[in-house]
């Protein structure tokens, strides 16, 4: 199992078989009739003076209509036997519900990986779409219990590109959240190789610190001073590898991503970062010791591509539904802010229609949520474009939807 596209006994990465079997509760529990008819109306819906837009890219991936069918699959195939999820099998509220009152036992997060001191060797663990860290499959295949690996394609193939920069020799510069449970998997495959290592970049301000420090070191004036190497490991203590140091591992460097963050800021670090060691070092020694690769899913990056479209029309405001912990969601929320006032919510019931209230998370980096009342005008024109992250529902989509048309006192055409 250390192996995760490993095939034997204990080890299920291709379902059970049974999608025929679970489909009809699927559609009942995530399908949005309004959202189809959002499709059918060329991604729009207007009933008097209210208009809501559709982005023509939104909602549920592959990646995670796999994991949830899997997650089903699981429970339909081993009724008697309990399943525990190394975390939550992707990042909405509402989808991690259901699994909960399907009677999976979710595993609380410790240190890099997950508390699994409650399975015993006849349970069954299903990993989410994130993956897990390598130590995690370790514990695993040691307690022999059966796995259902959800973890996403557009995962793997970050991870091959993460081993690949270890086995040659090259510091895994990842753009992403170190705390997220998909980089935290994906910077553990460094340790497939003795001394592989990994620094984990939030955004750009922190790319820069990398850059300053590039051209510190060889001697060259960066734009801005370089904060030291003391600074520079307490700034990046819980986001790189054991026994990092910037002298010797910022020397050759791979960049990968988060395949959930915002695609242009991964692209335009990957970029800093090689111009640094090129003014730092000279254009052959970049191409010999500096390697990039855009790992952003497709996906994910439709989904931005389908937001950046959908800005160019006149809009009022942008709904984004998502949990607040989903990455991908939070990445369409900052982009939809760059134009229009944006609300991110978690669920629809964060909209309260007799009150006319909206509970939100403000995009940006510092996480605040907020409250507006009165929300949105009773009256007068109004235009709402509306996306969702990859993890969230059509169901929750449409009810978000028709809440909107409530406060407004719209019947809804049709």
């Amino acid at each position: 199992m250390s192996d995760p596209t490993a095939s034997n006994a204990t080890y299920v990465r291709k379902g059970f078989g049974l999608k025929a079997e679970v489909q009809d509760t699927l559609a009942a529990d995530y399908t949005g009739a309004l959202v189809d008819r959002l499709r059918a109306g060329d991604y729009a819906l207007t009933a008097g003076a209210t208009t809501v837009r559709l982005a023509r890219e939104f909602g549920f991936c592959y990646g995670v209509e796999r994991a949830v069918d899997y997650a089903y699959q699981t429970r339909r195939k081993f009724p008697d036997r309990r399943i525990f999820l190394a975390g939550e099998i992707i990042h909405n509220p509402h989808v991690n519900a259901k699994l909960r009152e399907m009677g999976i036992a979710f595993l609380a997060a410790s240190g890099k990986g997950f508390d699994y001191a409650p399975v015993a060797p006849e349970d069954v663990v299903i990993l989410p779409a994130f993956g897990v860290t390598i130590q995690d499959f370790q514990v695993l295949r040691e307690l022999g219990c059966v796995v259902v690996d959800t973890t996403c394609g557009s995962v793997l193939n970050v991870w091959k590109r993460v081993e690949a920069y270890a086995r040659d020799g090259f510091t895994s510069l990842i753009h992403g959240k170190h705390y997220h449970e998909e980089t935290r998997a994906t910077a553990s495959q460094v340790e497939k190789y003795p001394g592989g290592q990994y620094l984990v970049v939030r955004d750009m301000a922190e790319a820069e610190l990398v850059t300053d420090y590039i051209e510190a070191a060889a001697g060259r004036e960066a734009p801005r001073p370089s904060i030291g190497r003391e600074a520079f490991l307490a700034r990046f203590a819980k986001a790189a590898s054991d026994g990092f140091d910037p002298d010797r591992h910022l020397a050759r460097i791979g960049v990968a991503n988060q395949t959930t963050m915002l695609a242009r800021e991964s692209l335009a670090i990957g970029q800093a970062v090689g111009d640094a060691m090129a003014r730092a070092h000279g254009e052959a020694y970049r191409a010999e010791h500096f390697r990039t690769f855009d790992t952003i899913c497709s996906a994910t990056q439709d989904r931005q591509d389908a937001v950046v479209e959908l800005l160019r029309e006149p809009l009022d405001l942008m709904v984004v539904v998502g949990g607040y912990n989903s990455s991908n969601t939070i990445s369409l929320a900052a982009l939809c802010a760059e134009q229009v006032p944006t609300y991110h919510l978690a669920d629809p019931d964060e909209i309260d229609v007799a009150g006319n209230r909206a509970r939100y998370r403000k995009p940006g980096l510092h996480h605040e949520e907020a409250e507006v009342a009165p929300w949105l005008p009773r009256t007068g024109a109004l235009r709402v474009g509306i996306t969702a992250g990859a993890s969230t529902p059509n169901n929750k989509i449409g009810e978000a939807v028709a809440r909107i048309f409530a406060i407004r006192g719209e019947a809804l055409p049709g």
